[in-house]
């Protein structure tokens, strides 16, 4: 199962939430809806360097997915789910 991250407030996020639902193969974590998602998912954003190039950039990091042996992509393309590029970004352009 490839876990979500993301937020419903979130262009992309919104993009990508359709696309998974009622898929087995992914589960989406509204990082906003508990802060214990939320603490998990910068944990992951703190310390993976999957996270590097976007946070140089002013990105978030959403919609951010994990895959079961732990590795990180931002590209909903290597999940199989077409090219959604992530515009979310801390300067609040781009949402």
């Amino acid at each position: 199962m490839i876990k979500v991250y993301g937020m419903p407030s979130c262009p992309d996020c919104a993009r990508i939430e359709p696309l998974i639902e009622g898929n087995p193969e992914f589960e989406y974590v509204d990082i906003g809806k508990n802060v214990r998602d939320l603490r998990a998912f910068l944990n992951l954003r703190d310390h993976n360097p999957a996270f590097d190039e976007i946070k140089k950039q002013g990105g978030i990091g959403i919609p951010c997915f994990v895959y079961e042996d732990g590795r990180v992509t931002l590209a909903a393309e290597e999940v199989g789910l077409g090219e959604i590029k992530s515009s979310c970004r801390l300067d609040g352009k781009g949402c």
